[in-house]
Protein backbone atom coordinates (compact mmCIF):
# COMPACT_ATOMS: atom_id res chain seq x y z
CA UNK A 1 0.00 0.00 0.00
CA UNK A 2 2.81 2.40 0.96
CA UNK A 3 4.60 1.88 -2.36
CA UNK A 4 1.39 2.55 -4.27
CA UNK A 5 0.81 5.83 -2.46
CA UNK A 6 4.40 6.89 -3.12
CA UNK A 7 4.00 6.20 -6.84
CA UNK A 8 0.90 8.42 -6.99
CA UNK A 9 2.65 11.23 -5.14
CA UNK A 10 5.69 10.99 -7.43
CA UNK A 11 3.39 11.11 -10.46
CA UNK A 12 2.08 14.48 -9.28
CA UNK A 13 5.53 16.07 -8.93
CA UNK A 14 6.06 16.97 -12.64
CA UNK A 15 2.69 18.75 -12.79
CA UNK A 16 3.41 20.64 -9.57
CA UNK A 17 6.86 21.61 -10.84
CA UNK A 18 5.31 23.07 -13.98
CA UNK A 19 3.37 25.61 -11.95
CA UNK A 20 -0.11 25.85 -10.41
CA UNK A 21 -2.67 23.57 -12.07
CA UNK A 22 -5.77 24.61 -13.98
CA UNK A 23 -9.29 23.55 -13.02
CA UNK A 24 -12.38 22.91 -15.13
CA UNK A 25 -15.48 22.23 -13.05
CA UNK A 26 -18.43 21.00 -15.11
CA UNK A 27 -21.71 20.87 -13.20
CA UNK A 28 -24.69 19.10 -14.74
CA UNK A 29 -28.17 20.16 -13.67
CA UNK A 30 -30.52 17.50 -12.27
CA UNK A 31 -28.53 14.54 -13.60
CA UNK A 32 -29.43 11.44 -11.63
CA UNK A 33 -26.79 9.18 -10.08
CA UNK A 34 -27.31 6.60 -12.84
CA UNK A 35 -27.87 9.14 -15.63
CA UNK A 36 -24.60 8.29 -17.44
CA UNK A 37 -23.89 5.18 -19.47
CA UNK A 38 -20.84 4.80 -17.20
CA UNK A 39 -21.65 2.83 -14.06
CA UNK A 40 -20.97 4.58 -10.77
CA UNK A 41 -20.38 1.18 -9.12
CA UNK A 42 -18.39 -1.11 -11.36
CA UNK A 43 -20.31 -4.34 -10.73
CA UNK A 44 -23.80 -2.80 -10.33
CA UNK A 45 -25.75 -2.44 -13.61
CA UNK A 46 -28.37 -0.29 -11.86
CA UNK A 47 -25.74 2.41 -11.20
CA UNK A 48 -25.59 3.34 -14.89
CA UNK A 49 -28.20 4.07 -17.51
CA UNK A 50 -29.53 1.28 -19.69
CA UNK A 51 -30.64 3.85 -22.29
CA UNK A 52 -28.61 7.11 -22.25
CA UNK A 53 -25.30 7.20 -24.14
CA UNK A 54 -22.53 9.47 -22.79
CA UNK A 55 -19.27 8.33 -24.44
CA UNK A 56 -17.25 11.50 -23.78
CA UNK A 57 -18.02 11.57 -20.05
CA UNK A 58 -17.43 7.83 -19.93
CA UNK A 59 -13.99 8.39 -21.47
CA UNK A 60 -13.28 11.09 -18.88
CA UNK A 61 -14.11 8.52 -16.18
CA UNK A 62 -11.85 5.92 -17.82
CA UNK A 63 -9.02 8.46 -17.64
CA UNK A 64 -9.60 9.32 -13.98
CA UNK A 65 -11.51 8.36 -10.83
CA UNK A 66 -15.22 7.57 -10.53
CA UNK A 67 -16.85 8.10 -7.14
CA UNK A 68 -19.50 5.60 -6.09
CA UNK A 69 -20.61 7.56 -3.00
CA UNK A 70 -20.57 11.16 -4.12
CA UNK A 71 -23.23 13.37 -2.54
CA UNK A 72 -24.61 16.72 -3.56
CA UNK A 73 -24.71 19.17 -0.68
CA UNK A 74 -28.49 19.45 -1.03
CA UNK A 75 -31.26 17.74 -3.01
CA UNK A 76 -32.06 20.88 -5.00
CA UNK A 77 -30.22 23.35 -7.21
CA UNK A 78 -29.77 26.61 -5.30
CA UNK A 79 -28.74 25.34 -1.86
CA UNK A 80 -26.38 22.83 -3.44
CA UNK A 81 -24.62 25.63 -5.35
CA UNK A 82 -24.32 27.82 -2.26
CA UNK A 83 -22.63 24.98 -0.40
CA UNK A 84 -20.19 24.37 -3.26
CA UNK A 85 -19.22 28.02 -3.38
CA UNK A 86 -18.69 28.46 0.37
CA UNK A 87 -17.50 25.02 1.47
CA UNK A 88 -20.19 24.62 4.13
CA UNK A 89 -23.35 22.62 4.69
CA UNK A 90 -26.54 24.44 3.74
CA UNK A 91 -27.59 24.30 7.39
CA UNK A 92 -24.44 26.10 8.56
CA UNK A 93 -24.97 28.67 5.81
CA UNK A 94 -28.60 28.95 6.95
CA UNK A 95 -29.51 28.70 3.27
CA UNK A 96 -31.44 25.45 2.79
CA UNK A 97 -33.59 27.01 0.03
CA UNK A 98 -33.69 30.12 -2.15
CA UNK A 99 -36.13 31.98 0.09
CA UNK A 100 -33.89 31.73 3.15
CA UNK A 101 -30.68 32.62 1.30
CA UNK A 102 -31.31 36.36 1.05
CA UNK A 103 -29.15 37.06 4.10
CA UNK A 104 -26.10 35.87 2.10
CA UNK A 105 -26.16 39.17 0.19
CA UNK A 106 -24.21 40.63 3.09
CA UNK A 107 -22.06 37.58 3.85
CA UNK A 108 -18.35 38.43 4.10
CA UNK A 109 -16.93 34.91 3.82
CA UNK A 110 -14.78 34.38 0.73
CA UNK A 111 -16.35 32.07 -1.82
CA UNK A 112 -14.34 29.56 -3.85
CA UNK A 113 -13.04 31.89 -6.57
CA UNK A 114 -12.26 34.67 -4.09
CA UNK A 115 -10.43 32.24 -1.82
CA UNK A 116 -8.44 30.86 -4.75
CA UNK A 117 -7.29 34.31 -5.86
CA UNK A 118 -6.40 35.25 -2.31
CA UNK A 119 -4.21 32.14 -2.12
CA UNK A 120 -2.63 32.83 -5.53
CA UNK A 121 -3.44 36.17 -7.26
CA UNK A 122 -2.15 34.80 -10.59
CA UNK A 123 -5.32 32.77 -11.11
CA UNK A 124 -7.91 33.88 -13.65
CA UNK A 125 -11.48 32.74 -12.98
CA UNK A 126 -14.64 32.38 -15.08
CA UNK A 127 -18.18 31.20 -14.50
CA UNK A 128 -20.63 30.50 -17.35
CA UNK A 129 -24.12 29.05 -17.15
CA UNK A 130 -26.82 28.68 -14.51
CA UNK A 131 -25.99 30.73 -11.40
CA UNK A 132 -29.15 31.43 -9.32
CA UNK A 133 -27.30 32.83 -6.29
CA UNK A 134 -28.32 36.16 -4.73
CA UNK A 135 -24.85 37.69 -5.15
CA UNK A 136 -23.33 38.22 -8.58
CA UNK A 137 -20.56 36.13 -10.08
CA UNK A 138 -18.10 39.04 -9.88
CA UNK A 139 -18.88 39.58 -6.19
CA UNK A 140 -17.90 35.98 -5.55
CA UNK A 141 -14.60 36.34 -7.36
CA UNK A 142 -15.15 35.57 -11.04
CA UNK A 143 -13.30 37.67 -13.61
CA UNK A 144 -15.51 36.66 -16.52
CA UNK A 145 -19.17 35.58 -16.57
CA UNK A 146 -22.47 35.85 -18.45
CA UNK A 147 -23.10 39.40 -17.26
CA UNK A 148 -26.21 38.67 -15.20
CA UNK A 149 -27.56 36.40 -12.50
CA UNK A 150 -28.88 33.56 -14.63
CA UNK A 151 -31.88 31.34 -13.76
CA UNK A 152 -33.46 28.14 -15.09
CA UNK A 153 -35.39 29.96 -17.81
CA UNK A 154 -32.17 31.37 -19.27
CA UNK A 155 -31.31 27.85 -20.35
CA UNK A 156 -34.36 27.43 -22.59
CA UNK A 157 -32.68 28.24 -25.85
CA UNK A 158 -34.62 29.77 -28.76
CA UNK A 159 -31.91 28.45 -31.13
CA UNK A 160 -32.65 24.91 -32.35
CA UNK A 161 -28.91 24.49 -33.06
CA UNK A 162 -27.97 25.26 -29.45
CA UNK A 163 -30.21 23.26 -27.07
CA UNK A 164 -30.02 24.43 -23.43
CA UNK A 165 -27.35 26.90 -24.63
CA UNK A 166 -24.85 24.09 -24.11
CA UNK A 167 -22.68 24.95 -27.11
CA UNK A 168 -22.71 28.68 -26.32
CA UNK A 169 -21.45 27.95 -22.80
CA UNK A 170 -18.84 25.57 -24.17
CA UNK A 171 -17.58 28.19 -26.66
CA UNK A 172 -17.31 30.80 -23.90
CA UNK A 173 -15.35 28.38 -21.77
CA UNK A 174 -13.05 27.43 -24.62
CA UNK A 175 -12.27 31.06 -25.40
CA UNK A 176 -11.52 31.69 -21.73
CA UNK A 177 -9.10 28.75 -21.65
CA UNK A 178 -7.42 30.00 -24.84
CA UNK A 179 -6.99 33.50 -23.40
CA UNK A 180 -5.63 32.15 -20.13
CA UNK A 181 -3.07 29.95 -21.86
CA UNK A 182 -1.96 32.84 -24.07
CA UNK A 183 -1.47 35.06 -21.02
CA UNK A 184 0.46 32.32 -19.23
CA UNK A 185 -1.85 32.37 -16.21
CA UNK A 186 -3.40 29.42 -14.37
CA UNK A 187 -7.18 29.35 -14.47
CA UNK A 188 -10.31 28.09 -12.76
CA UNK A 189 -13.22 27.60 -15.18
CA UNK A 190 -16.69 26.83 -13.90
CA UNK A 191 -19.22 25.57 -16.46
CA UNK A 192 -22.59 25.18 -14.77
CA UNK A 193 -24.75 23.82 -17.57
CA UNK A 194 -28.53 24.12 -17.82
CA UNK A 195 -28.72 20.54 -19.12
CA UNK A 196 -30.13 18.12 -18.22
CA UNK A 197 -32.80 20.09 -16.31
CA UNK A 198 -36.19 20.24 -18.03
CA UNK A 199 -37.63 21.31 -20.30
CA UNK A 200 -35.83 18.84 -22.56
CA UNK A 201 -34.10 20.28 -25.60
CA UNK A 202 -31.84 18.63 -28.17
CA UNK A 203 -30.72 18.93 -31.77
CA UNK A 204 -33.51 17.80 -34.14
CA UNK A 205 -31.35 15.12 -35.73
CA UNK A 206 -30.35 13.74 -32.34
CA UNK A 207 -33.97 13.45 -31.29
CA UNK A 208 -34.84 11.74 -34.58
CA UNK A 209 -32.28 9.01 -33.87
CA UNK A 210 -33.59 8.38 -30.37
CA UNK A 211 -37.25 8.13 -31.40
CA UNK A 212 -36.65 4.73 -32.98
CA UNK A 213 -34.33 3.25 -30.36
CA UNK A 214 -35.43 0.62 -27.88
CA UNK A 215 -36.22 2.12 -24.48
CA UNK A 216 -34.45 1.02 -21.34
CA UNK A 217 -36.02 -0.10 -18.09
CA UNK A 218 -34.56 2.66 -15.90
CA UNK A 219 -34.64 5.42 -18.52
CA UNK A 220 -37.22 5.54 -21.28
CA UNK A 221 -37.66 9.13 -22.48
CA UNK A 222 -36.15 9.77 -25.94
CA UNK A 223 -36.27 13.56 -25.49
CA UNK A 224 -34.15 13.28 -22.34
CA UNK A 225 -31.78 10.72 -23.90
CA UNK A 226 -31.29 13.04 -26.89
CA UNK A 227 -30.52 15.97 -24.55
CA UNK A 228 -28.06 13.79 -22.60
CA UNK A 229 -26.27 12.85 -25.83
CA UNK A 230 -25.95 16.45 -27.00
CA UNK A 231 -24.79 17.53 -23.55
CA UNK A 232 -22.17 14.81 -23.61
CA UNK A 233 -21.03 16.16 -26.97
CA UNK A 234 -20.62 19.62 -25.42
CA UNK A 235 -18.52 18.13 -22.61
CA UNK A 236 -16.44 16.39 -25.26
CA UNK A 237 -15.79 19.75 -26.94
CA UNK A 238 -14.43 21.12 -23.65
CA UNK A 239 -12.18 18.08 -23.24
CA UNK A 240 -10.98 18.39 -26.83
CA UNK A 241 -10.04 22.04 -26.27
CA UNK A 242 -7.95 21.06 -23.23
CA UNK A 243 -6.05 18.59 -25.44
CA UNK A 244 -5.72 21.10 -28.27
CA UNK A 245 -4.17 23.65 -25.92
CA UNK A 246 -1.71 21.04 -24.63
CA UNK A 247 -2.68 21.52 -20.98
CA UNK A 248 -4.11 18.12 -20.06
CA UNK A 249 -1.07 17.27 -17.92
CA UNK A 250 -1.69 20.27 -15.67
CA UNK A 251 -5.49 20.51 -15.67
CA UNK A 252 -7.94 18.91 -13.25
CA UNK A 253 -11.39 18.24 -14.68
CA UNK A 254 -14.22 17.72 -12.19
CA UNK A 255 -17.59 16.51 -13.49
CA UNK A 256 -20.56 16.42 -11.11
CA UNK A 257 -24.32 16.95 -10.85
CA UNK A 258 -25.89 19.57 -8.57
CA UNK A 259 -28.44 17.14 -7.10
CA UNK A 260 -29.92 13.72 -7.65
CA UNK A 261 -32.91 12.73 -9.70
CA UNK A 262 -35.16 9.81 -10.60
CA UNK A 263 -33.19 6.56 -10.84
CA UNK A 264 -35.91 3.89 -10.69
CA UNK A 265 -33.60 2.19 -8.23
CA UNK A 266 -32.53 4.42 -5.32
CA UNK A 267 -35.12 5.71 -2.87
CA UNK A 268 -36.54 9.16 -3.63
CA UNK A 269 -35.21 11.83 -5.95
CA UNK A 270 -34.85 15.58 -6.20
CA UNK A 271 -35.99 17.40 -2.99
CA UNK A 272 -35.40 14.27 -0.85
CA UNK A 273 -32.38 13.69 1.41
CA UNK A 274 -32.61 9.99 0.61
CA UNK A 275 -29.92 8.46 -1.63
CA UNK A 276 -31.91 9.20 -4.79
CA UNK A 277 -31.97 12.91 -4.03
CA UNK A 278 -28.37 13.27 -2.87
CA UNK A 279 -26.20 10.66 -4.58
CA UNK A 280 -24.77 12.05 -7.84
CA UNK A 281 -22.28 11.16 -10.56
CA UNK A 282 -18.76 12.44 -9.88
CA UNK A 283 -15.65 11.95 -12.02
CA UNK A 284 -12.25 13.61 -11.54
CA UNK A 285 -9.31 13.49 -13.98
CA UNK A 286 -5.95 15.17 -13.65
CA UNK A 287 -2.22 14.85 -13.02
CA UNK A 288 -1.35 12.19 -10.46
CA UNK A 289 -4.77 10.49 -10.64
CA UNK A 290 -4.65 6.87 -11.81
CA UNK A 291 -6.81 5.89 -14.76
CA UNK A 292 -10.08 3.99 -14.50
CA UNK A 293 -10.18 3.98 -10.69
CA UNK A 294 -13.30 3.56 -8.58
CA UNK A 295 -13.62 5.05 -5.10
CA UNK A 296 -16.32 4.33 -2.52
CA UNK A 297 -15.21 6.91 0.06
CA UNK A 298 -18.09 9.33 0.81
CA UNK A 299 -17.43 12.79 -0.66
CA UNK A 300 -19.70 15.82 -0.91
CA UNK A 301 -20.10 18.98 -3.00
CA UNK A 302 -18.91 21.31 -0.26
CA UNK A 303 -15.51 19.51 -0.34
CA UNK A 304 -14.67 21.26 -3.61
CA UNK A 305 -13.42 24.55 -2.13
CA UNK A 306 -10.75 22.99 0.13
CA UNK A 307 -9.84 20.54 -2.65
CA UNK A 308 -9.12 23.30 -5.17
CA UNK A 309 -7.12 25.30 -2.62
CA UNK A 310 -5.09 22.22 -1.66
CA UNK A 311 -4.08 21.58 -5.27
CA UNK A 312 -3.60 25.22 -6.25
CA UNK A 313 -1.77 26.49 -3.17
CA UNK A 314 -0.63 23.62 -0.91
CA UNK A 315 -0.57 24.61 2.72
CA UNK A 316 -3.36 27.18 2.36
CA UNK A 317 -5.83 26.92 5.21
CA UNK A 318 -9.47 27.45 4.15
CA UNK A 319 -11.51 30.19 5.79
CA UNK A 320 -12.48 29.44 9.43
CA UNK A 321 -15.72 27.54 9.58
CA UNK A 322 -15.20 25.64 6.33
CA UNK A 323 -16.73 22.20 6.75
CA UNK A 324 -15.51 20.41 3.62
CA UNK A 325 -12.26 18.49 3.29
CA UNK A 326 -9.70 18.13 0.50
CA UNK A 327 -9.92 15.20 -1.92
CA UNK A 328 -6.26 15.63 -2.87
CA UNK A 329 -4.81 12.85 -0.65
CA UNK A 330 -7.59 10.50 -1.75
CA UNK A 331 -7.19 11.30 -5.46
CA UNK A 332 -3.40 10.91 -5.45
CA UNK A 333 -3.43 7.66 -3.46
CA UNK A 334 -5.90 5.67 -5.52
CA UNK A 335 -8.62 6.15 -2.86
CA UNK A 336 -6.42 4.77 -0.07
CA UNK A 337 -6.11 7.99 1.93
CA UNK A 338 -9.15 9.48 3.73
CA UNK A 339 -10.81 12.85 3.34
CA UNK A 340 -10.15 14.80 6.53
CA UNK A 341 -12.84 17.34 7.40
CA UNK A 342 -13.09 19.74 10.36
CA UNK A 343 -16.35 17.96 11.22
CA UNK A 344 -16.52 14.17 10.96
CA UNK A 345 -19.98 14.00 9.43
CA UNK A 346 -21.99 14.93 6.34
CA UNK A 347 -25.21 16.82 7.08
CA UNK A 348 -28.17 17.54 4.80
CA UNK A 349 -31.39 19.48 5.40
CA UNK A 350 -34.28 20.38 3.13
CA UNK A 351 -37.54 21.95 4.23
CA UNK A 352 -39.87 20.93 1.40
CA UNK A 353 -39.36 17.29 0.42
CA UNK A 354 -41.83 15.81 -2.03
CA UNK A 355 -42.83 12.43 -3.43
CA UNK A 356 -42.60 9.36 -1.24
CA UNK A 357 -40.82 11.29 1.55
CA UNK A 358 -42.63 14.64 1.84
CA UNK A 359 -42.09 17.52 4.22
CA UNK A 360 -39.07 18.84 6.11
CA UNK A 361 -36.30 16.26 6.34
CA UNK A 362 -32.64 15.94 7.31
CA UNK A 363 -29.89 13.35 7.20
CA UNK A 364 -26.49 12.72 8.73
CA UNK A 365 -23.85 10.39 7.27
CA UNK A 366 -20.96 9.00 9.31
CA UNK A 367 -18.94 6.23 7.72
CA UNK A 368 -21.30 3.59 6.40
CA UNK A 369 -24.25 4.77 8.49
CA UNK A 370 -26.92 7.24 7.53
CA UNK A 371 -29.71 8.51 9.74
CA UNK A 372 -32.80 10.05 8.14
CA UNK A 373 -35.11 12.27 10.15
CA UNK A 374 -38.56 13.31 8.94
CA UNK A 375 -40.55 16.03 10.65
CA UNK A 376 -43.66 14.87 8.79
CA UNK A 377 -43.61 11.60 10.73
CA UNK A 378 -41.52 12.80 13.71
CA UNK A 379 -39.37 9.72 13.29
CA UNK A 380 -35.82 8.67 12.47
CA UNK A 381 -34.54 5.70 10.49
CA UNK A 382 -31.01 4.30 10.41
CA UNK A 383 -29.43 2.58 7.43
CA UNK A 384 -26.10 0.99 6.61
CA UNK A 385 -25.84 2.41 3.09
CA UNK A 386 -22.76 0.32 2.31
CA UNK A 387 -25.05 -2.74 2.41
CA UNK A 388 -28.47 -1.17 1.90
CA UNK A 389 -28.03 1.46 -0.80
CA UNK A 390 -31.79 1.53 -1.41
CA UNK A 391 -32.56 2.40 2.23
CA UNK A 392 -35.08 -0.38 2.72
CA UNK A 393 -34.06 -1.83 6.11
CA UNK A 394 -34.24 0.44 9.16
CA UNK A 395 -31.69 -0.89 11.67
CA UNK A 396 -32.33 1.67 14.43
CA UNK A 397 -34.03 -0.91 16.67
CA UNK A 398 -30.91 -3.07 16.57
CA UNK A 399 -28.63 -0.07 17.12
CA UNK A 400 -30.51 2.24 19.50
CA UNK A 401 -27.44 3.98 20.94
CA UNK A 402 -25.99 4.70 17.50
CA UNK A 403 -29.34 6.01 16.24
CA UNK A 404 -29.79 8.20 19.32
CA UNK A 405 -26.27 9.63 19.11
CA UNK A 406 -26.56 10.39 15.39
CA UNK A 407 -29.94 12.05 15.89
CA UNK A 408 -28.54 14.25 18.65
CA UNK A 409 -25.52 15.16 16.54
CA UNK A 410 -27.77 16.01 13.60
CA UNK A 411 -30.07 18.22 15.66
CA UNK A 412 -27.13 20.00 17.30
CA UNK A 413 -25.70 20.76 13.86
CA UNK A 414 -29.02 22.07 12.55
CA UNK A 415 -29.68 24.14 15.65
CA UNK A 416 -26.25 25.80 15.38
CA UNK A 417 -26.96 26.69 11.75
CA UNK A 418 -30.62 27.42 11.12
CA UNK A 419 -31.56 28.14 14.75
CA UNK A 420 -34.27 27.01 17.13
CA UNK A 421 -37.02 29.02 15.43
CA UNK A 422 -36.48 27.33 12.05
CA UNK A 423 -36.40 23.91 13.71
CA UNK A 424 -39.68 24.73 15.43
CA UNK A 425 -41.23 25.72 12.10
CA UNK A 426 -40.07 22.43 10.58
CA UNK A 427 -41.65 20.59 13.51
CA UNK A 428 -44.92 22.40 12.80
CA UNK A 429 -44.78 21.70 9.06
CA UNK A 430 -44.44 25.41 8.33
CA UNK A 431 -42.28 25.20 5.20
CA UNK A 432 -41.34 27.99 2.76
CA UNK A 433 -43.66 26.55 0.12
CA UNK A 434 -46.58 26.14 2.51
CA UNK A 435 -46.22 29.78 3.53
CA UNK A 436 -46.13 30.88 -0.09
CA UNK A 437 -49.14 28.71 -0.85
CA UNK A 438 -47.61 27.54 -4.07
CA UNK A 439 -49.07 24.55 -5.87
CA UNK A 440 -46.61 23.94 -8.66
CA UNK A 441 -47.20 21.08 -11.07
CA UNK A 442 -44.35 18.60 -11.08
CA UNK A 443 -42.32 18.44 -14.24
CA UNK A 444 -42.62 15.03 -15.76
CA UNK A 445 -39.65 13.34 -17.36
CA UNK A 446 -41.44 13.37 -20.72
CA UNK A 447 -42.14 17.09 -20.87
CA UNK A 448 -40.79 18.67 -24.08
CA UNK A 449 -40.15 22.28 -25.08
CA UNK A 450 -42.55 23.81 -27.56
CA UNK A 451 -40.09 23.44 -30.44
CA UNK A 452 -39.97 19.66 -29.94
CA UNK A 453 -43.72 19.35 -29.27
CA UNK A 454 -44.47 21.14 -32.53
CA UNK A 455 -41.99 18.91 -34.32
CA UNK A 456 -43.60 15.74 -32.92
CA UNK A 457 -47.13 16.95 -33.64
CA UNK A 458 -46.19 17.69 -37.23
CA UNK A 459 -45.09 14.07 -37.68
CA UNK A 460 -48.44 12.65 -36.65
Amino acid sequence: MTCRICLFLLAAIPAAAAGPPNFVFILADDQAWNGLSKRMIQDMPESGSDYHQTPNIDRLAAEGMTFSRAYSAAPKCEPSRYAIMFGLTTASLNAPDKRTAGHLRGDSRPALANALKQANPDYRTAMFGKWQLVRSQSQLGFDRDDGKITQNQDGDSPDPRDPKRMFELTDKGNRFMEDSVKSGQPFYLQLWHYAVHGSNQSLPETLDRWQSRTRGRRHRDPTRAAMAEDFDRAVGMTLAKIDELGIRDRTYVIYMSDNGGPTRYLRGGKTNVTEGGLRVPLVVRGPGIAQDEYCDTPVVGYDLLPTVLDFAAPGTVPHPGTEGGSWKPLLLSGCEQPVERPIDRLVFFFADGRGRDPGPQAAIVKGNYKLLYSWATASAALFDVSRDIRETSDISAENPDLASNLRQELMDHLRAGIGDAALARAEAGDTPDSRAGRQRPRRGENRRPQTQRRRREGQR
